[in-house]
């Protein structure tokens, strides 16, 4: 038997959102972004992201590195709630991310942005997302991150 993580991939979402609030804390630059909508595409679902049905709260730690704790509902094109959780991390050479915070395009390949989510949902065509765990690779774009998401085989 191999012991090699592989994937499928599961969808592309693209998500907007926008600060909310922001204060340095003992642990660094705690912010609350609001996710305004999106969409997200695979082969096996497809949908939107609800609009004010969920949040991100970063953290911007002394070292460099950001921390994400993301919670979104997502709805199918069929009609069908998943709710989303995910944590992760950001970070990259300091003028790197001095240009994504400025809104420029920078390349994925120019820093870390992975991601891992969870998923929840009642509805039985979808229920096998209960039961996998994926991962994400994350591009940040200036209306917010557009994430290609794995499942793990």
């Amino acid at each position: 038997m191999s012991m090699t993580v592989q994937t499928r991939h599961l969808f592309t979402l693209e998500a907007k959102v926008s600060i909310q609030m922001g204060q340095e804390t003992p642990t660094g630059m705690r912010r609350i972004a609001v996710v305004e909508g999106g969409s997200f595409r695979g082969e096996r679902l497809r949908g939107e992201i609800l609009p004010t049905a969920g949040g991100d709260w970063l953290l911007g730690r002394p070292d460099g590195v950001l921390l994400m704790d993301v919670r979104l509902t997502l709805k199918t094109d069929d009609g069908a709630f998943i709710y989303m959780t995910y944590t992760g991390m950001r970070h990259g050479p300091e003028d790197v991310i001095r240009r994504l915070n400025a809104g420029e395009p920078v390349d994925p390949s120019e820093y870390y942005f992975r991601v891992t989510p969870r998923f929840e949902t009642a509805s039985g065509p979808y229920d096998w997302l209960n039961r996998l765990l994926a991962v994400g690779i994350g591009d940040r774009k200036p209306h917010g991150p557009v994430y290609e998401v794995f499942e793990i085989l």
